[in-house]
C-alpha cells in the first residue's frame, strides 16, 4: 500500500501520469485491493465494509465550488478533523453545457489524476451523487438546451428528459466506474437521487435512475436522500434510504425504521449551516448547538455526513434560487457557515468537531495543515469603461424577432440557447404610457428609454410609467437571469429573459432586437480590444469598467469589496468571481490566490447602475454581512 501511494504521489508531483488522462487505473492498484468483493453493505443495523463494521463520518465538498488548486488542501483539513469519507455531488449543467458537448477538464475533472484520485491518496472513502438531478443549491442543475422543449418534464421518465440523461450517464459513468471500491478505487456508494420526495412527479422515475446506474457498471451500494416529509416518496427498492435534517427529532428515526427496519441509519445531509439569499439576513447555526446535535447522532449509533463541511463559492452565475410563493436568488458565496470557511479557514465549528471526533474515535489526528496567509492589496481605481450600448457590437449580430424570445430559445450556441447572464431586448415605442410585464420578466429587468434609466421591473414591481419625451423612444429592457431554482415544484418554469409578451398600456410590444450577454470568455476577449473611455469624463451606465491590480509578491487569497457600487458582476483575469449587490447580506467576493499572478492583473466589472470609482481588495477573515 505504501509503495502504491508513493507511486501516486510521485506522478502527482510531476503533474502527469504514465499514460496521461486515460491511464489504466487498475495498473496502479495492488492485486489484493483489486480482489475486494463485498464493498459497503447495509444488511444489518451497522454498515459493514469488507465484513468489518464501518461508521461513516463524512463531509461534503463540491469540486465545482472550490478552485482545483485547493482540492488537496481542503481534503487534508477534512482528514485532520477525523473524517473518513468525502461526499460530492455532480453538476450535469456544468459538464454538458451544449447537447453532446461534454467537459471534464480543469475544475470539472472528476477523472484521474484530479479529484477522485486525490481522495484515494489522502485515504478517504468516497460517496458520490451521480444522480442526473441532485439540487446542490446551484442554478437548476440542468441547462438551456433541455428547456428549449416547451413540454419538458424534468425529473420524470418523459422521453425528452431520459434521452438526454442516458447520454449524460454514458459519458459520466465511463469516467468513474473503474474507481469503485470493488475495483480498488475509493467510491463506496452512489446516490440515486437527492430529495426526490419533495418533487415525486413520476412513480417510475427512481427505478429508471437506479437501473440506469446498474446497467452502466455501478456495483456499489445505492442510496437515496430525503428529509422526513419526502422519505416515502423518495424511496426506491434496492437503495438504502438516508435522511436529511438539522434539528434532531426522535420521530425521524422511528419513521426511517418503519421504511427499512433493521438497516443502518445515516444522516446523509446534516446541515452545518445554511445558504443566504440576496436581501435577507445571514444564516448562522451556533457551533455549540451544531456539535451537540452531531454528538447525539453519533451516540445513537448513526453514521453522518456533514453538509457542508466546506461550502466554497458559487463562482460566475452558478448560484441558485428559491421559488415557492416568492422568488428569491441565492448569493454568490456558499460559505454556508460551515466548519471550513469559504476560503478554507478553520472555524470554531471545525475545532469543536475535531475534539468531538478525536474523543469518539479515541485517537490522535494529524495536525491540521497550516492556513495560507491572505493579502490586502489596497484600493484599485477603475479608470476606464465601455458603455453597454457600445459593447453590444462585441456580442454578435442582434436577433430580430416579432415577439420576445426567452433566453433558452435564442438561436445561439449551436442551437442550444443561452443558459446564464443577461439578455437585452430593444423595441421602439409607439407612444408614452405604462409598461406592463404581466410577470413575463424573469427575473429582474432594468428599463432604459433612449439610454436613460427609467426604473426596474421584477416579481414585485410589474409595471413602470414610460415618460413622454422627444426622440426615437427606444426602450431597452436589460433582463438578468438571477439564478434558477433547484428545489420545489416549479422546476419546469425556470426559463429566463422575457418568457412572454410585454405591453405598453394594453398593446403587446413587437419587433424586438435581442442581444445575448452571457459574459463568456470569448466576449471578454473581444471587449478587451474595444474603445475604452476615461471614467473621469462621467461614465454612462450600465457599462463595463476596468482597472489593474499589480501583485508584487506571490499571489495570495483575498476578498473584493465595492463600496458605493450598486449591482453587477466582477471578472479578474477573465474569471467571473460572481455577483455583487448592495442589498446584502454578502458584501465581499472571494478571490482565490491561484487566479492571480505576479505583475499586472486585469480586473473588470459589469456595473448595472450607480457608479463608484474605487474597488477595495482586502482580506477579511470571513465575509462582512449586513443584517
Amino acid at each position: 500500500m505504501r509503495k502504491w501511494i508513493a507511486r501516486l504521489r510521485f506522478h502527482m508531483a510531476l503533474k502527469r501520469f504514465p499514460c496521461g488522462l486515460r491511464f489504466n487505473w487498475s495498473g496502479l492498484i495492488p492485486a489484493k485491493m483489486m480482489n475486494r468483493k463485498l464493498g459497503l453493505q447495509a444488511e444489518t443495523s451497522d454498515f459493514q465494509l469488507e465484513g468489518e463494521v464501518f461508521r461513516i463520518l463524512g463531509g461534503s465538498m463540491h469540486y465545482f465550488r472550490v478552485p482545483q488548486e485547493y482540492w488537496r488542501d481542503r481534503m487534508l483539513k477534512m482528514k485532520a478533523c477525523g473524517l473518513n469519507t468525502l461526499t460530492t455531488y455532480v453538476a450535469w449543467n456544468l459538464h454538458e453545457p451544449e447537447r453532446g458537448l461534454f467537459d471534464f477538464n480543469g475544475n470539472l475533472d472528476l477523472r484521474v489524476p484530479a479529484f477522485l484520485i486525490s481522495w484515494a491518496v489522502i485515504g478517504f472513502k468516497a460517496q458520490i451523487c451521480m444522480a442526473i438531478y441532485n439540487c446542490a443549491v446551484i442554478t437548476l442543475l440542468v441547462f438551456s438546451w433541455l428547456l428549449r422543449d416547451p413540454n419538458m418534464q424534468l425529473r420524470t421518465t418523459y422521453k425528452g428528459f431520459t434521452d438526454a440523461a442516458d447520454g449524460f450517464f454514458d459519458n459520466l459513468l465511463s469516467q468513474v466506474v473503474s474507481l469503485q471500491y470493488k475495483k480498488g478505487g475509493p467510491i463506496i456508494a452512489f446516490q440515486v437521487e437527492n430529495e426526490y420526495g419533495s418533487y415525486a412527479k413520476d412513480i417510475h422515475y427512481l427505478t429508471y435512475v437506479k437501473e440506469a446506474l446498474l446497467k452502466r457498471g455501478v456495483v456499489e451500494l445505492l442510496l437515496t436522500s430525503d428529509n422526513k416529509d419526502g422519505l416515502l416518496s423518495g424511496f426506491v427498492i434496492g437503495a438504502l434510504a438516508t435522511i436529511n435534517f438539522q434539528k434532531l427529532q426522535p420521530a425521524l428515526f422511528s419513521h426511517l425504521d418503519s421504511i427499512q427496519p433493521g438497516k443502518p441509519k445515516m444522516v446523509m445531509e446534516f446541515w452545518t449551516g445554511w445558504f443566504d439569499q440576496w436581501g435577507s439576513s445571514h444564516h448562522v447555526f451556533e457551533a455549540n448547538d451544531m456539535v451537540s446535535t452531531v454528538s447525539e447522532i453519533i451516540q445513537k449509533g448513526m453514521s453522518i455526513n456533514l453538509y457542508m463541511f466546506h461550502g466554497g463559492t458559487n463562482f460566475g452565475f452558478l448560484n441558485g434560487a428559491l421559488d415557492f410563493d416568492n422568488y428569491v436568488a441565492d448569493v454568490t458565496s456558499y460559505d454556508y457557515d460551515a466548519p471550513l470557511s469559504e476560503a478554507g479557514d478553520y472555524t470554531p465549528k471545525y475545532m469543536k468537531l475535531r475534539q468531538l471526533y478525536s474523543k469518539f474515535l479515541d485517537t490522535t489526528f494529524p495536525e491540521p495543515p497550516k492556513i495560507d496567509e491572505k493579502a490586502a492589496y489596497g484600493s484599485i481605481e477603475l479608470k476606464q469603461y465601455i458603455p453597454l450600448w457600445e459593447a453590444l457590437k462585441y456580442t454578435g449580430t442582434a436577433i430580430q424577432s416579432q415577439k420576445p424570445i426567452n433566453m433558452e430559445n435564442l438561436p445561439i450556441n449551436n442551437g442550444n440557447g443561452q443558459s446564464y447572464g443577461y439578455t437585452l431586448y430593444e423595441v421602439t415605442l409607439p407612444s408614452s404610457g405604462k409598461f406592463i410585464s404581466k410577470n413575463n420578466v424573469r427575473d429582474r429587468a432594468q428599463l432604459f428609454l433612449d439610454g436613460r434609466s427609467i426604473g426596474v421591473v421584477d416579481y414585485k414591481t410589474q409595471s413602470l410609467t414610460v415618460p413622454n419625451t422627444q426622440g426615437k423612444r427606444l426602450l431597452s429592457i436589460l433582463v438578468e437571469n438571477q439564478g434558477r431554482a433547484s428545489y420545489g415544484l416549479k422546476l419546469n418554469k425556470q426559463r429566463k429573459g422575457l418568457v412572454g409578451e410585454v405591453f405598453l398600456n394594453n398593446q403587446a410590444l413587437s419587433s424586438f432586437s435581442i442581444y445575448s450577454l452571457e459574459m463568456k470568455p470569448s466576449f471578454l476577449e473581444r471587449l478587451q480590444g474595444g474603445q475604452w473611455k476615461d471614467v473621469s469624463g462621467g461614465p454612462k451606465l450600465p457599462g463595463f469598467f476596468q482597472g489593474t491590480l499589480i501583485v508584487r509578491s506571490p499571489p495570495r487569497d483575498t476578498y473584493v469589496k465595492l463600496p458605493g457600487w450598486e449591482k453587477g458582476v466582477i471578472f479578474v483575469n477573465g474569471r467571473n468571481l460572481g455577483r455583487y449587490w448592495k442589498v446584502g447580506p454578502q458584501e465581499t467576493l472571494y478571490l482565490p490566490g491561484p487566479w492571480l499572478h505576479k505583475g499586472e492583473n486585469e480586473r473588470e466589472c459589469k456595473q448595472d447602475s450607480e457608479s463608484g470609482t474605487d474597488a477595495q481588495i482586502l482580506y477579511l477573515p470571513r465575509h462582512v454581512y449586513a443584517y
